[in-house]
């Protein structure tokens, strides 16, 4: 299994810090946080990675190099260019991968620190005939996916407008499973073709949420609710909290045994 580790974003909410860093580089308990992420990524048996890259770039590379990939295999995909959003940023990382179409990927955000044990999402994902499973949490939020009864993708929803979509959906949203999307996400080889067969309709730069909607009904991806703390290290305001989450939760020794 590969891995894309998200980091191309501007991080404007990081503000003064993303003025002349990158938000993975921000660093938290001794760490950046595109650390966090290696670690974890490894400790679950993937060292086969790819970082997409936008803003700050040269620093992240040069970060990764000077630090010999962190044990890695470790390559990027270049968005200095043009920042792609999630699906396309999703698409062009995975067709960079040599023999892109082999393996599954497993995709997860740079700036969201967890104590999820990645070994676990991936072996519900072998156990699973599915084109991919999805990340979600049970919190508070005005955007959710919608999963049916067999916790399988049905729609999405914003609970602040009453938008629903697909907008001819006839899936019960009263009854329906309503998770906010974690990043966290393994996907099926299979999906590769499906990600540049939409990128053929609406261009190169899309948002992976709307691909996933736009599988549907057909489209088989899932539900997968991790055990486990989760911190999306997203505001300026939320520094202190980070970095106290990173000492409790993020030593050495929990990144080694417990990813």
């Amino acid at each position: 299994m590969k891995a894309l580790i998200f980091a191309a974003g501007l991080g404007t909410r990081l503000r003064p810090f993303t003025d002349t860093m990158p938000k993975a580089l921000l660093p938290l308990a001794g760490h950046t946080l595109l650390e966090y992420q290696i670690a974890k990524l490894r400790a679950a048996g993937i060292t086969d990675m790819i970082i997409n890259v936008h803003h700050f770039a040269d620093k992240i590379i040069n970060f990764v190099r000077e630090n010999d990939g962190f044990g890695c295999n470790i390559s990027f995909s270049d968005e200095r260019d043009c920042l792609l959003e999630t699906g396309g940023g999703l698409r062009k990382a995975w067709n960079t991968f040599a023999v892109a179409s082999d393996e599954p990927l497993l995709a997860l955000n740079a700036d969201i620190l967890s104590t999820i044990r990645l070994k676990d999402v991936i072996a519900a994902y072998k156990s699973c005939e599915c084109d991919g499973l999805l990340g979600g949490r049970e919190r508070q939020t005005q955007r959710y996916l919608c999963f049916d009864e067999a916790n399988r993708l049905v729609g999405w929803t914003n609970i602040a407008t009453g938008e629903v979509r697909p907008a001819h959906s006839t899936f019960n949203l009263q009854a329906s499973t309503k998770l906010a999307f974690s990043g966290l996400q393994i996907l099926s080889p299979s999906v590769l073709p499906m990600l540049d067969a939409y990128a053929q309709q609406v261009g190169d730069r899309f948002s992976v949420i709307d691909f996933y909607l736009s599988t549907l009904p057909a489209g088989q991806f899932y539900a997968c609710q991790p055990q486990g703390e989760l911190l999306d290290v997203g505001k300026i305001d939320q520094l202190t909290e980070a970095e106290n989450f990173a000492k409790k939760h993020l030593s050495d020794c929990f990144l080694a045994k417990n990813a």
